[in-house]
């Protein structure tokens, strides 16, 4: 079972307490973008196999967003970090980058 703690209240929560989000970090487009950007924004995503980072809700506790950086395959948690961050934070880069050589983060926004 996925395991994450949240960052706002530090309560580690099963994945039964929490509500998936989605890919994070994405660009977001709405009223004013064009057809091509709108459909890209709502349809295309990653879905990688490996390093991955996706939003959570701790819908069961303080109800805030957070970000996770996890392993799709191994299911490893490398950490979470506020919904507000932009980039994930550089220990859980430096995380990542030990256990995924060549690895880099790239900014997707």
């Amino acid at each position: 079972m996925l395991t994450l703690q949240c960052p706002y209240c530090g309560v580690q929560a099963d994945e039964t307490e929490l509500s998936a989000g989605g890919e994070a970090h994405i660009e977001r487009h709405g009223p004013g973008s064009s057809d091509e950007a709108f459909q890209e924004y709502l349809f295309s995503r990653e879905n990688p196999f490996g390093v991955h980072f996706e939003r959570w809700r701790h819908s069961h506790g303080c109800g805030k967003w957070f970000h996770a950086a996890r392993n799709t395959v191994t299911l490893e948690v490398y950490g979470t970090y506020p919904a507000q961050t932009t980039e994930p934070p550089a220990d859980i880069r430096k995380r990542i980058s030990g256990v995924a050589p060549g690895w880099t983060w790239r900014f997707l926004g």
